[in-house]
């Protein structure tokens, strides 16, 4: 009973949260039920045992298919019908129906005994619904969503679990599962999985350039594709989700592989002879024809998915707005920031170099 009374508390602080509905514990722990207790020396002496009984009360009430199922396979189609016997549920509308229930067995002395003569009837109380998570017994709070983000409720249900959780020495925990647990678990999973693409795709980048400098010059542009991605989900209204985060990892994989171009013409250039500054410049200029077509039909592709058209289009609405948003700040970076850098850091190096060849 305290498991029940912590639950409903928690159920009723619930109700409080913006955007919380239908807050309520699930299982019933009273619910009124009708013992039939059965005199078990005075049904033997009619020759009917307590299981015997209870099949009979089941049958009545229920059908036969718990106890004795069968089946009949149409030869027509090959579909298997269940066959039961059922009493007419309109026909149990009282406890007096039960009392006078038949009992019958094989080894009874009277075929036509009934209920009420080896049994007494009672009422009471029993749990509707017992539920366990891993072995232990469990009150589950259920509650919906309406007019707020999922993340924003599971926000504010933290609150009130930190609120209302039960001291240790109740020996009572307080999960949060259902949804909210999986959207955890896949912002995680894609947050790490951003990590260490990021991670993974400067190593490459490091082994192709064979240069520990180049890579960082090409992954520059990324956190203006991350800005791009939240300023447009920012302007459009579009609560982070997990499609949300999936164009983002489209779009930081089409903004590294613009960033490649422009930096590899550019060391081409150094290679022919072309200064920092001239080789940026050029890698600006001549890449900038390539670089806007791929974002371009990039861009102009995701706008009917961005713009919600067709039935269902609102589920994938945040990839394609995430795309979008994180391609243009990106295809910006990648043709003006990523050139000046490389100038910059270049020239540097171009200079060091130098030194070391007047030495």
């Amino acid at each position: 009973k305290a498991d029940y009374a912590q639950a409903a508390k928690l159920a009723l602080a619930l109700k409080a949260v913006p955007g919380v509905v239908d807050s309520h514990v699930f299982q019933v722990p009273d619910a009124p039920a009708i013992d039939v207790n059965i005199d078990r020396t005075l049904a033997t002496e009619f020759g009917i045992n307590q299981s015997g009984v209870a099949r009979n009360v089941l049958v009545y009430t229920n059908s036969s298919a718990q106890t004795v199922p069968n089946f009949w396979v149409d030869p027509r189609n090959g579909v298997s019908y269940p066959l039961v016997v059922q009493m007419p549920t309109y026909r149990i509308n009282s406890t007096n129906y039960l009392r006078t229930m038949p009992v019958t067995a094989a080894q009874a002395k009277d075929p036509n005994q009934l209920l009420t003569n080896i049994a007494k009837f009672g009422r009471g109380t029993v749990p509707m619904v017992l539920s366990q998570y891993n072995i232990q017994p469990v009150y589950d709070v259920n509650a919906n969503v309406q007019g707020r983000t999922l993340s924003a409720v599971t926000t504010g249900i933290d609150k009130v679990i930190a609120a209302n959780r039960p001291p240790a020495s109740k020996d009572i925990s307080v999960i949060l599962s259902g949804q909210a647990k999986t959207m955890r678990e896949s912002y995680d999973g894609l947050f790490g999985g951003m990590a260490l693409a990021i991670v993974l795709v400067y190593l490459f980048l490091v082994m192709n350039f064979q240069s520990w400098l180049d890579p960082l010059i090409v992954l520059m542009a990324v956190p203006f594709s991350l800005g791009g991605v939240m300023w447009m989900l920012y302007l459009t209204w579009t609560p982070l989700s997990v499609p949300a985060l999936m164009g983002t990892l489209m779009c930081i994989g089409l903004t590294t592989a613009n960033s490649i171009l422009v930096v590899t013409f550019a060391n081409q250039r150094m290679a022919a002879g072309d200064g920092a500054r001239q080789a940026a410049s050029a890698a600006g200029f001549t890449r900038l024809r390539p670089v806007l077509m791929t974002a371009g039909a990039m861009i102009l592709g995701m706008l009917p998915m961005a713009l919600s058209l067709g039935e269902g289009g609102e589920q994938n609405a945040p990839l394609a707005r995430a795309v979008i948003g994180g391609l243009v700040f990106a295809t910006f970076a990648t043709l003006v920031f990523v050139p000046t850098m490389y100038y910059l850091l270049r020239r540097e190096t171009v200079s060091s170099t130098g030194e070391q060849i007047l030495k």
